[in-house]
């Protein structure tokens, strides 16, 4: 016992250290997105786990300003594509260009071989070309020709789209959806905030973030991250609340079976407990808490839990289901 409290004191002891880059970021950040905080945090723990994020809200959010400021931060190579119903797979991953003067293909790289991808509207592609992407961040390269490509180590999908209920809109196949951690949703700012956003976007000069962070110190604070200690009661937690949006009766949850068509996959699991590790580590702690879980929970279950036709009859969504989970699960 005395060794396990002695390592999680060591662990504690490097996310300390690891984690000062953490203020600095957010302060630097703050500098030029207003409010957020949610949104900034969650990113954060997508680029501290390497996992992708759906973003959703309508658009003027400063969804595309988050993600720019963030890569200007990190002094990452940025690519934004907007997607729309006549793009093709190769403009995304690139393709085959003849040169006449050698009577060679070269290869021509697209615009995912970068380290921050921001995929806007991806609801607005048709399906081929969303798998296109959503293969490049399984495998995490890509092929042209005959040829495998590696992309950077440093890689982040993140991915806006509207609401479904936006006109010229596809939604995103299950399978696909599944790929991204989390799902975040954005929401107008506050008075106040819009108030600041005013003020500062108003001057004729917006303000730039300058560079704080480098990609290596990201590639540490991984491992670091990779290290923060799980105890066994927390892992009960996470499999207990993934397992109650697969059999909600055994979780005295019956009056929820109805209004599931699909619980979350065994991806659910994994990503809760990484994510939970990512929220440990910005909150400056080697251990994860049921908290940390709660806190985390809704961002990477809400699109993963496929709610059945009584449910939309009845207009319940999977955020009540998932609230509904949270709340009688047992907490250790």
């Amino acid at each position: 016992m005395t060794t396990m409290t002695q390592d999680i004191r060591e662990i504690n002891e490097k996310v300390q250290a690891e984690s000062l880059f953490v203020a600095e970021l957010k302060k630097e950040l703050s500098n030029v997105i207003v409010g957020q905080e949610e949104l900034l945090d969650r990113i954060l723990v997508g680029l501290l786990s390497n996992g992708h994020i759906l973003i959703e809200g309508v658009p003027g959010l400063a969804k595309t300003l988050t993600i720019n400021t963030l890569a200007a931060a990190i002094d990452a190579k940025f690519q934004r594509i907007q997607f729309t119903p006549d793009l093709l797979p190769a403009d995304l991953t690139g393709t085959l260009v003849f040169n006449q003067k050698d009577n060679t293909y070269m290869v021509r790289k697209g615009p995912v071989f970068s380290n921050l991808v921001l995929a806007d509207e991806i609801n607005r592609a048709p399906a081929k070309v969303q798998s296109a992407l959503l293969e490049s961040m399984q495998e995490r390269q890509v092929t042209i020709g005959d040829s495998t490509y590696k992309l950077p180590e440093l890689f982040m999908v993140l991915a806006t789209q509207n609401p479904i209920e936006q006109e010229g809109t596809y939604p995103l196949p299950e399978a696909q959806v599944d790929r991204f951690m989390m799902k975040l949703l954005v929401t107008y700012p506050r008075k106040d905030e819009e108030r600041v956003i005013l003020e500062r976007m108003t001057r004729g000069h917006a303000p730039k973030a300058r560079k704080v962070v480098t990609p290596d110190k990201i590639f540490s604070a991984r491992k670091v991250t990779d290290e923060i200690y799980v105890d066994d009661k927390v892992k009960n937690y996470i499999v207990d609340i993934v397992f109650a949006t697969r059999k909600p009766e055994d979780h005295g949850l019956a009056k929820l079976k109805p209004l599931i068509r699909y619980g979350a996959s065994p991806r659910a699991t994994i990503f809760l407990t990484t994510a939970a590790k990512g929220f440990a580590f910005l909150n400056g702690r080697g251990f994860v808490t049921p908290e940390d879980v709660k806190s985390i929970g809704p961002d990477v279950l809400r699109h993963r839990l496929l709610v059945s036709y009584e449910a939309e009859a009845e207009n319940v969504s999977s955020e009540e289901i998932i609230h509904s989970v949270f709340e009688t699960v047992e907490v250790p």
